[in-house]
């Protein structure tokens, strides 16, 4: 631990130092996802890390969630193969913000719309691709004052591709490499006066390095536009993914047939509006998904004689309204409806006979089940002098089962200097149980309370002469009335019982030396007074990049130190460093060859207990821009 300290400080002294050398000009980072409105992200006191399409787009990846846990301390995702994330028994892809996440405790956004399963709760990674994104924003710490139950530990939001200038550009990529993989997207923008369109299409595959690990993919992505006036604008989009996943079971345990085919779609459409001292928007959006698993069998068990097969939806109204009330202010209402469930069953395979899986409070068998959620909230932000801001906040939540949450949330900006800010921040969140816990399998319980989260947070950025910046962050979190399954009289029952303790630092810093060499680097440390699986110790980046005519070359280098992936009595814990990289040429205007190498040093690592990743694997292949 001391080593890698060690390391981050160095890397980020040598941040601070190469960028005192030259002054130039400034410039603000600009996020929507603290406010639902662009607000430079120095008048918040939240903690939000931005990740752009040029950084995502860098090493050629076609999910997004590999770059953004490299480039966001505290955020950790686990993998079980070379592409694919899956769903189910052996699905990875959990997403944790300083060691809070499991289930659905982290809330993933496309624009702001929330991206779960309406039974299981759970985001789904395989839908994140970064040919539909324009950049990624992750809050971290809890957002349930604007977003609501999931968002307690924070949320990931992905913003979708824009096109603000008149013509078409158009993006297509193909690659393959190791284990049979391969895979292929193109993205096409449009814009003609008030009109625009963007739509892009993705297919990927690969055998697995496993026995038993293929993963297929397709999807489609379609976003229309259209300007009625310079003050109002309308936007609708609809995003589908189709999957094929394949789960070969812990190497201990091996599965045959864990076989599932997942279909996910998300639909919406906003009207936007913007007048200078007011603007808001009001969406109305549709979240479906479709699920067939084989639970498959092991080598000395049998084939299953069903299939699991569920149905799930999300839909909801959200409508929110920022003015600026007087000078230095800027006060948003919002109010927020959502409607989701599903239904789920066990289909014989011989005859499709269905036996339904979801009970009423009273323990009795439904086809399916539901829930609402309304919410109305306020978040008031005032500049009272030059150098301090303000924000104060509240959210009343109701869950149509649960009941009703206040949260509450309030900050300090300190602009010591035009470049350097200390902000302090006190933020609750929380999470209502899901379907599943209450009225789905053996340990559902329909008299559970919310999940609930203390965050206090204390950072500091340092911004040096327009070339790059250098932060700091310390927090302490207190959670209570996690929901865990334990034993009652013999049977398991969910309950709310667990609580725990995390605090912990984050640094962050990234530098331009010259026009050829860029450098950036994070650390997180954590502590947990109950260990948590998937949830690393501490977690170090350092990335650089080189350019020189038509030669790129990205490389980064991350160490995981303490990650639990196992706990309890059978404790066990990884330490791993991967080394990745990447070099591209441009051979033509319009076309970039690359080559790509992951875990080229070959090391030997698990993220989820039983499922080893592979050791290094290669692709190559060629992008193409007109």
């Amino acid at each position: 631990m001391n080593k890698t300290i060690l390391l981050t400080a160095v890397a980020l002294a040598t941040t601070v130092f190469v960028n005192a050398q030259e002054p130039s000009s400034e410039l603000q980072d600009v996020v929507v996802t603290g406010t639902r409105n662009a607000t430079d992200i120095r008048h918040l006191p939240l903690t939000v890390t931005t990740i752009g399409n040029e950084k995502l787009n860098e090493q050629f990846r076609t999910s997004v969630l590999p770059t953004v846990m490299e480039q966001t301390p505290g955020l950790f995702t686990t993998s079980r193969g070379i592409l694919g994330y899956g769903v189910s028994t052996g699905a990875a892809g959990s997403l944790k913000v300083r060691g809070v996440g499991s289930g659905a405790q982290l809330l993933v956004l496309i624009d702001g719309q929330p991206q779960y399963a309406g039974l299981m709760g759970h985001p789904i990674p395989d839908a994140y691709q970064t040919m539909m994104t324009e950049k990624v924003e992750v809050l971290r710490g809890p957002a349930s004052l604007l977003y609501g139950s999931n968002a307690m530990a924070g949320v990931v939001n992905i913003v979708t591709r824009q096109m603000n200038t008149d013509g078409v550009k158009t993006d297509v990529q193909l690659q393959g490499g190791s284990y049979g993989t391969f895979s292929t997207d193109a993205t096409n923008r449009m814009k003609f006066g008030k009109f625009t369109s963007i739509v892009g299409a993705q297919y990927q595959r690969t055998d697995g390095h496993r026995t038993n690990s293929k993963f297929e993919q397709l999807g489609g992505y379609l976003k229309l536009g259209y300007d009625f006036s310079d003050k109002w604008k309308a936007l609708g989009d609809i995003n589908v993914t189709h999957f094929n996943s394949s789960n070969p079971g812990p190497v201990s345990k091996p599965l045959i047939d864990n076989d599932m085919k997942i279909t996910r779609g998300l639909a919406s459409v906003s009207i936007l509006n913007h007048y200078g001292w007011t603007s808001g928007a009001l969406r109305a959006y549709l979240d479906w998904g479709h699920h067939n698993i084989d639970d498959g069998y092991t080598a000395d068990g049998t084939p299953k004689t069903y299939l699991y097969k569920h149905n799930d939806y999300i839909g909801g109204l959200t409508w929110h309204q920022i003015f600026t009330l007087f000078a230095g202010n800027t006060t948003t209402f919002g109010v927020d409806w959502q409607h989701f469930g599903g239904s789920a069953w066990n289909a014989d395979k011989t005859t499709g006979k269905k036996t339904h899986l979801t009970k009423d409070k009273d323990g009795n068998i439904v086809e399916k089940q539901h829930a609402d959620e309304v919410a109305g909230y306020i978040d008031f932000r005032q500049a009272i002098t030059s150098w301090l801001t303000a924000d104060a906040g509240l959210r009343l939540d109701h869950h149509s089962v649960i009941g009703t949450e206040l949260v509450p949330q309030g900050g300090l900006s300190f602009h010591l200097t035009p470049t350097a800010d200390l902000k302090a921040l006190v933020s609750k969140g929380f999470r209502n149980p899901i379907i599943r816990e209450m009225y789905m399998f053996p340990p559902a319980t329909t008299d559970l309370k919310p999940e609930r989260m203390m965050n206090y947070e204390l950072s500091f950025t340092q911004r040096i002469n327009g070339r790059g910046h250098f932060g700091a962050n310390l927090f302490y979190i207190k959670g209570d009335n996690l929901i865990s399954t334990t034993r009652i009289d013999g049977k398991p029952r969910n309950v709310n019982t667990g609580d725990f303790e995390n605090w912990g630092l984050e640094l962050t810093g990234d530098c331009r030396i010259d026009r050829h060499w860029s450098l950036n680097g994070n650390y997180s440390f954590l502590h947990m007074n109950t260990p948590i699986e998937g949830a690393p110790e501490g977690k170090l980046y350092i990335g650089a990049n080189y350019r020189q005519g038509k030669w790129a070359v990205a490389a980064g280098l991350q160490n995981i130190s303490g990650l639990y992936i196992t706990t309890g009595a059978d404790e066990e814990k990884e330490n791993y460093t991967l080394l990745n990289a990447t070099v591209s040429y441009q051979v033509a205007p319009i076309a970039t060859l690359f080559v790509k190498g992951d875990n080229i040093l070959a090391e030997q690592y698990q993220t989820y207990a039983g499922f080893p990743m592979p050791k290094a694997t290669f692709m190559g292949g060629v992008k193409m821009s007109f």
